[in-house]
């Protein structure tokens, strides 16, 4: 079997092109599938978000192993609505997505970090995600409650990360994070665009989508 290094060795990461855009769909459908909730509507976020104004096309990364799209992340612009009034502009991704038969191998990882460096020359403030801090945590994230950030109802979120592009970037930004209205999916029209695809079963009551509502409901009101 091909080691870890074999497989970091052997992956390309590049941006995405239309002509991978519906095989970087199919994989973050199957990615996706049932992993939060019965079915996923990633892939049709990710359909709609590349025509969205916030969509940042620059860090669109794709990763490619032996010709085959494995991976891919996506990046959107966001802001901080500081207490005082003032915006604040961040950005943030997701979807991310690995193939399930190449997750485990640091693929997901490579793109993370390849992105952030590529953040960070762009001049970026800071990356903002909501997302499981025993993952993200590795990747330097921390709780965007250390930064006085919460959610758009004023709650602090565990799920809610952050990460500084540069020492003190969200110093003086406490306030309430918003995403790009394109994340505000309906769910009739991911619906319709999935039957595009082959069916999948539905399915409830897995070990991930317990975890996904644990972290939906570690909020608490920011003081």
């Amino acid at each position: 079997m091909p080691s870890l290094l074999d497989y970091k060795m052997s992956v390309t990461l590049r941006q995405e092109t239309p002509a991978d855009h519906r095989a970087a769909e199919n994989l973050t459908r199957e990615a996706f599938w049932n992993l939060f909730v019965p079915g996923c509507v990633e892939h049709y976020l990710l359909h709609i978000m590349r025509d969205s104004g916030a969509f940042i096309g620059e860090l669109d990364t794709v990763a490619e192993m032996d010709g085959q799209i494995v991976g891919n992340i996506v990046y959107t612009e966001a802001k901080i609505l500081g207490d005082d009034g003032e915006w604040f502009p961040v950005i943030s991704f997701g979807p991310i997505a690995v193939l399930p038969e190449f997750q485990g191998k640091g693929i997901g990882g490579k793109l993370i970090k390849h992105t952030i460096g590529r953040a960070k020359e762009m001049g970026y403030r800071a990356i903002l995600i909501y997302g499981d801090p025993d993952y993200y945590g590795r990747f330097g994230f921390v709780q965007a409650e250390q930064f006085g950030v919460g959610t758009p109802d004023n709650m602090y979120a565990a799920p809610l990360q952050a990460l500084e592009l540069y020492p003190g970037a969200l110093a003086g930004c406490q306030g309430r994070f918003y995403e790009d209205a394109i994340f505000d999916v309906d769910p009739q029209a991911a619906d319709e665009f999935d039957k595009s695809f082959p069916d999948k079963e539905r399915t409830s009551g897995l070990p991930t989508q317990a975890r996904f509502q644990q972290l939906v409901g570690m909020r608490k009101p920011r003081a």
